[in-house]
């Protein structure tokens, strides 16, 4: 169990102690997309959904939720967040993509703030149309980059 730094040699849980890790500028590119109904997508770029302008309430939804990360993910660090942006790109007439960038200066990643950032974006738009489109469908959420710390840049290879 050496490598999972979040059991000790006995097996328990724990959260890593980072209390001797350099502190470090740090950012998470995480990324998803919701695939729906072609008349769901455009009521949602027109902004024509009866509970309001889905984007915006689940840009919102993305950044609270990153900013709980640590209360959802049980031995996640909480971290002082300095910047969160989400952004939205139709990828055709059935799919949006989130894309969320999570940044901190601290002592560990900032990865599961981003991921769960594009989860509950993704969640909320569901949310937001089950009405007219119960199949929608969350897909491939993903990290794309992180940097920062001693393990330095990560680019996943299909995002180069």
């Amino acid at each position: 169990m050496s490598d999972l730094t979040h059991f000790d040699e006995s097996g328990r849980s724990r959260m890593v102690d980072v209390t001797e890790k350099a502190v470090t500028a740090r950012e998470a590119l995480a990324r998803g997309s919701v695939e729906m109904q072609p008349n769901t997508l455009k009521k949602i770029l027109d902004r024509e959904m009866s509970k309001g302008d889905v984007l915006e309430v689940a840009r919102l939804a993305g950044i609270m939720a990153a900013k709980r990360t640590s209360t959802l993910i049980p031995l996640c660090h909480p971290l002082p967040i300095t910047s969160i942006e989400i952004s939205f790109e139709p990828l055709n007439d059935r799919m949006i993509q989130i894309e969320a960038l999570v940044k901190t200066v601290d002592r560990t990643g900032i990865e599961m703030e981003a991921l769960t950032a594009v989860c509950v974006t993704a969640l909320t738009i569901y949310d937001m149309c089950k009405a007219i489109d119960r199949g929608m469908s969350i897909r491939k959420v993903e990290l794309i980059r992180k940097s920062g710390g001693k393990s330095g840049l990560f680019i996943k290879k299909e995002a180069e």
